[in-house]
C-alpha cells in the first residue's frame, strides 16, 4: 500500500492564514454590503511599475517572434538579471557577492522553505518566535521535530522575542545548527543593528552553525546605520544564505520573482565532518527541482535596477512606509503600544487581549482585517499585525473605523 509521510499529520489543522480567510469569508456572507478593508496578509496593493510593466511588454513582445523566442531559460536564472542583482544590491554596497553565487526563484517563501532539504534530519533548528510559519512548517513536514505540544513543537529551539528584548532574540543557551532570521521581521516589524548581527554570526562561525537570513523586507530599511544584508558582516560569506524578493519592492506578490544568495565559501558537513560548499548542493537541487522563471517576469525584474525604475519602486516604498507610520501614530494616539512601521510595513500592536479576540472585534465591528500574533508563536500572543500594503485612503478610513470602535 502507498503510505503517507506521516509528518505532515504533526502539522496543526489550520494554517494561519487559511483560518483568516475562513473567518473573513464568513463575515462577507453575513454581511453583503459590507466594504472590507483588509490589512492583515501582506499582498501589495499597487500596480507594477510603469518601467517594468514596459519591460514586461517588450519580452512578451519577444516571445511571439521566432528570432527572439526563448525557450527553457537557465535554471540559475538569467545572467542579465544575476549581473545586475550582484551589482547593484551588493558591489554597490561594498559586498563581494557575484552574479554565479545568485539564484533567481519564484519567492522568498519557496526557497526559505526549500533550502532545509540541503541539510540532515536530526540538526537543530533554532526559529524565532513569533515566525514566519513557512520556517517552522517545512522542519515539521522534513521530520525535525517532535509533537505539538502546548502550542510549541518538540524539538525546536525557540528564539523568544518581547517586549524585553525589542524582539531582537538572544543568541542561544544551547549548541544549534541551522538558524532562521529575518530582519526587518516580518510579523513584528523589529530591525536589528550591525552589533546585533556580528554577534550572530559570529556564534555561527563559533559553532558551524548555519543561518539562513531571509531579507525580503530589505527595501524598507531608511535608517543608514543599519545593515541592509547579513553579507556586510565580517565572516557572514561562509555561515550565511540570504533570501530576497521583488514581491514587496516592486509589486511582484501575483507575477513571482525572488533571488537567493549562497556564498561560495558558506560550508555544511558531512556526518564525518567533511567541509561541503552549500553553494554545490543547492545548485543541484535549484536544477533539478527548478526550471526557474519566465523570460518576461525576469526582464520586468531586470527593470527594476534602471534609473526609472529604482526611482518608481522608491515611490511604492516610500507610501507604504508613509501609511505604516501613519497606522502607528493612530494606534498609539489610542494607547496601545506599537512596533515596528518604522524600516517596515508591519505595525506590531500590543492589544492587550488575547489575539484572535482582537481580531474577532475589528472584522465584525470595523470591517477591517488584521492578523491575530499568536499565529506566528506563543510570543504573538496578544499582539495584532497591521499591514501597510494599501492605499493611504484606505488606511486611513481603516484607522477612522478602528477609532470608532477602540476609542
Amino acid at each position: 500500500m502507498i503510505k503517507i509521510n506521516e509528518h505532515y499529520l504533526k502539522l496543526q489543522e489550520s494554517y494561519l492564514f487559511s483560518d483568516i480567510a475562513r473567518r473573513v469569508e464568513a463575515f462577507v456572507e453575513a454581511h453583503p454590503g459590507k466594504e472590507l478593508i483588509r490589512m492583515g496578509i501582506g499582498d501589495v496593493t499597487h500596480a507594477l511599475p510603469p518601467a517594468c510593466i514596459e519591460a514586461f511588454h517588450k519580452a512578451v513582445d519577444d516571445m511571439a517572434d521566432d528570432a527572439t523566442f526563448r525557450g527553457y531559460g537557465p535554471e540559475q536564472g538569467y545572467l542579465f538579471l544575476r549581473e545586475k542583482i550582484a551589482r547593484h544590491d551588493f558591489q554597490a554596497r561594498g559586498m563581494d557577492i557575484e552574479a554565479d553565487e545568485v539564484f533567481v526563484s519564484d519567492g522568498a517563501k519557496c526557497d526559505s522553505g526549500n533550502l532545509q532539504e540541503l541539510f540532515a534530519v536530526d540538526i537543530k533548528v533554532a526559529v524565532p518566535d513569533p515566525v514566519y510559519p513557512v520556517y517552522v512548517d517545512t522542519n515539521v513536514m522534513a521530520g525535525r521535530t517532535g509533537a505539538f505540544v502546548d502550542g510549541r513543537y518538540q524539538g525546536l529551539v525557540y528564539l523568544e522575542g518581547t517586549t524585553a528584548n525589542g524582539f531582537v532574540p538572544d543568541l542561544p543557551k544551547e549548541k544549534v545548527d541551522l538558524i532562521y532570521m529575518c530582519f526587518p521581521n516580518n510579523p513584528t516589524g523589529a530591525t536589528i543593528d550591525r552589533q546585533g548581527l556580528q554577534r550572530w554570526v559570529d556564534y555561527a562561525l563559533e559553532h558551524k552553525s548555519l543561518i539562513l537570513f531571509d531579507a525580503a523586507y530589505e527595501a524598507f530599511i531608511t535608517d543608514d546605520s543599519l545593515p541592509h544584508s547579513i553579507f556586510e558582516i565580517d565572516g557572514a560569506r561562509r555561515v550565511a544564505i540570504e533570501m530576497r524578493s521583488f514581491s514587496k519592492l516592486a509589486g511582484f506578490t501575483g507575477t513571482r520573482c525572488a533571488y537567493t544568495v549562497v556564498p561560495g565559501e558558506c560550508t555544511a558537513y558531512t556526518a564525518e565532518g567533511r567541509p561541503v560548499p552549500v553553494h554545490q548542493l543547492w545548485r543541484r537541487r535549484h536544477t533539478t527541482k527548478f526550471n526557474s522563471v519566465s523570460y518576461p517576469v525576469q526582464r520586468a525584474a531586470e527593470a527594476v535596477y534602471t534609473a526609472e525604475g529604482k526611482e518608481q519602486t522608491g515611490k511604492l516604498v516610500s507610501g507604504y512606509l508613509a501609511n505604516a507610520r501613519y497606522m502607528r501614530k493612530a494606534m498609539e494616539k489610542l494607547g496601545y503600544t506599537c512596533f515596528g512601521g518604522e524600516n517596515a510595513p508591519y505595525v506590531w500592536v500590543d492589544c492587550r487581549t488575547d489575539s484572535w479576540e482582537f481580531f474577532d472585534r475589528l472584522l465584525s465591528e470595523a470591517a477591517v482585517v488584521c492578523t491575530p500574533g499568536v499565529g506566528f508563536g506563543l510570543c504573538g500572543q496578544g499582539y495584532v499585525r497591521l499591514s501597510a500594503f494599501n492605499s493611504f485612503e484606505k488606511v486611513e478610513e481603516a484607522m477612522e473605523r478602528i477609532e470608532a470602535v477602540l476609542g
